[in-house]
């Protein structure tokens, strides 16, 4: 085993030589030591420890010391772990340079250091992992989420601010969950659409821990693309949401579309959420804040003016702003019409 300053040389290799010296095959020496084989083949190639009992056994057939044998095997131990630990080290390097590192500090996620290895290290311990290629595994990072865009770098991006939120959710007290609870308050937090961030964001949190549910506010991290997330983490849900500079109808829409992931049964899959889970949150998202039956009778109205969309806003108890962004995406007005109806949220994380 090699790495770029170190080589891990097992006994076997000793042993090897030994036997070649004498003039002895593995087969005869297996025999000798009392050793099948397959152990003895083992044994030189370094897959298998070498025991204090056979470090004796290779005092008296090889005419060597055990301790002779023991030590080398301990060497080879020591050698080992440098090389394995050199090489995650490295592969590790490699991953850091990828991450926001400078951005995850300047919020305060993470201590700041232009050192490499430092930075390494940091991150291990932020993610809580032994070495940083553990991330890929399914069972570290389940989460659901709604972004615009996927790349590499992205999905690094998008795994930090997943750990930030799940480390500022430890910090929420909240009851067992309760989908049943969950769905009767949706109605509750819809109502909260025409109130200003101030008025709603902790009556919004409280209602959600009663449901077992961590709402979590976080600045936007480059490069994420990220609006939304939801995972479980121990035996509570979190939902972390991206809120400062948005529009409303943005974040109305990102949070029902978390909700939605809880109410469907899509958090907590091994395998992530698929495309049809994503379409589903959506569908769901998009039908709570306006119900078909409303959207279908203001749609056949054809009245899109601004006083068109305020009636119909108050006539449902929601945020104009919503319905401005819903006929956008579907295409009955322009992207850069009645923006100004859209109000601009500026919620902290605190």
């Amino acid at each position: 085993m090699r790495s770029r300053s170190f080589i891990a040389v097992p006994p076997g290799v000793s042993i090897k030589e030994r036997l070649e010296n004498m003039g002895m095959s593995q087969k005869e020496f297996a025999a000798r030591m009392g050793l099948s084989e397959k152990h003895i083949s083992r044994l030189i190639n370094g897959e298998v420890q070498l025991t204090p009992e056979v470090a004796v056994k290779l005092e008296t057939v090889l005419g060597v010391p055990a301790s002779f044998w023991s030590n080398l095997e301990a060497l080879y131990r020591e050698e080992l772990v440098k090389v394995n630990a050199e090489n995650t080290m490295e592969a590790d390097e490699k991953l850091a340079r990828e991450f926001p590192y400078s951005e995850m500090a300047k919020l305060g996620w993470i201590e700041k250091t232009r050192n490499i290895k430092e930075k390494v290290l940091n991150l291990r311990k932020y993610f809580g992992v032994v070495d940083l290629s553990l991330l890929e595994n399914r069972n570290i990072t389940k989460i659901a989420c709604r972004r615009l865009s996927v790349s590499d770098k992205g999905d690094l991006a998008l795994l930090a601010w997943v750990q930030e939120a799940k480390i500022k959710a430890r910090e929420v007290e909240t009851k067992t969950i309760s989908v049943r609870k969950l769905i009767e308050i949706v109605p509750k937090i819809r109502a909260m659409t025409v109130l200003k961030p101030e008025d709603f964001c902790l009556d919004m949190k409280n209602l959600l821990s009663e449901c077992g549910v961590a709402l979590i506010f976080l600045p936007h991290l480059k490069g994420s693309f990220l609006h939304g997330a939801s995972f479980m983490d121990g035996k509570k849900i979190v939902v972390g949401l991206t809120a400062r500079g948005k529009d409303a109808d943005k974040f109305w829409f990102s949070l029902f579309h978390e909700l939605g992931h809880i109410v469907l049964g899509h958090i907590g899959k091994a395998e992530g959420t698929t495309q049809d889970d994503e379409q589903a949150a959506d569908e769901w998202a998009r039908d709570m804040l306006i119900s078909k039956e409303d959207y279908n009778e203001f749609k056949a109205t054809n009245n899109f003016s601004r006083s068109g969309i305020s009636a119909f806003a108050k006539k449902i108890n929601i945020a104009p702003g919503i319905v401005v962004g819903r006929l956008q995406k579907d295409g009955y007005i322009p992207y850069n019409r009645l923006n100004d109806l859209k109000e601009h949220y500026e919620i902290s994380s605190e």
